[in-house]
């Protein structure tokens, strides 16, 4: 064993163990409890169930912890204002690497995924709710904050927003406007109700696209929100590639769809990162996590 990982999610827990090769050897899947006790609990369970004693171990979880305090935040985890890497690791008695999930998402991809030999790179997770990651050599880029990623909390862009008349809403982290209340998947629900008059689930606007113009509409809309935010990340850090996670990713064409706008909004005659799938599946935030820890631990 050279390191296990353990990706920590809403519903469910899957701790990974993987060999010199980084190959999974061994995984076990619990259902996530839903009391903080509970959970420091189960997570400790998993690390002694990993077996790593003397192997760094690495927690890949939603949210952020602040580095100041030592207190997590996560909205869909029972943890928030607690000190729970902490706490984890007083329970299992060792030391933990934590990283948030998108961060290990963009890491396990960049080093044995979809943008493995490119640099740098970006992983964008499309799904409930919006985060990212970015890779420079290998490793992860990372700040005195580390809030460095959170791409969906940055503001939407104005010109789009009051040319289709989009609702601001409050963001969950509190703010007003943020990107991730139009392009995570509520976001998209959020676009047809305002064009359409419908609430309609991602699944059904994508499908509804093949026969209905305001669905196609609806898709364009969401893919130049992306799109922007897309040219913000480029204008600011010029990555090699782009890589797209979580629910939206896999909807049938949208990497390409996305690149096109992308290019259309980009400076006239500059180029643009490659934006690609992930190919990591249900490897990825463990895997990128326990790597973390691996890279961490020397």
């Amino acid at each position: 064993m050279i390191a296990a990982g353990i990706d920590l999610g809403g519903t469910k827990i899957e701790a990974q163990v993987f060999d010199a090769d980084w190959r999974v050897t061994d995984r076990r899947r619990v259902d996530t409890p839903r009391d903080y006790d509970g959970l420091v609990v189960a997570m400790a369970d998993l690390i002694a169930w990993t077996g790593a004693a003397g192997a760094p171990i690495g927690i890949a979880a939603a949210g952020l912890v602040n580095p100041r305090t030592g207190l997590t935040y996560a909205a869909n985890l029972p943890v928030t204002d607690r000190a729970f890497p902490a706490d984890i690791a007083a329970a299992a008695g060792r030391a933990v690497h934590y990283v948030n999930d998108c961060r290990a998402f963009t890491l396990s991809e960049a080093v044995f995924g979809a943008g493995r030999g490119r640099d740098p790179v970006v992983g964008l997770i499309l799904g409930t709710g919006v985060g990212a990651g970015v890779t420079v050599d290998g490793r992860l880029l990372e700040g005195a904050s580390r809030t460095g990623g959170e791409f969906g909390h940055t503001p939407a862009p104005a010109h789009l927003v009051v040319a289709r008349d989009l609702p601001i809403v409050r963001c969950g982290c509190g703010r007003m406007g943020c990107i991730e209340t139009f392009i995570a998947g509520p976001g998209l629900t959020r676009i047809a109700a305002r064009i359409m008059g419908r609430d309609l689930t991602p699944p059904q606007i994508v499908t509804a696209r093949a026969t209905d113009p305001a669905a196609r509409e609806v898709w364009g809309i969401w893919t130049a929100l992306v799109a922007e935010l897309l040219l913000t990340v480029t204008l600011m850090i010029d990555p090699d590639c782009v890589i797209l996670g979580g629910g939206l990713s896999t909807v049938p064409g949208v990497a390409d769809d996305i690149a096109a706008t992308l290019a259309h909004a980009q400076l006239s005659g500059f180029a643009t990162p490659d934006i690609l799938i992930a190919d990591g599946g249900e490897t990825s935030g463990a895997r990128g996590a326990a790597y973390a820890a691996h890279l961490a631990h020397g």
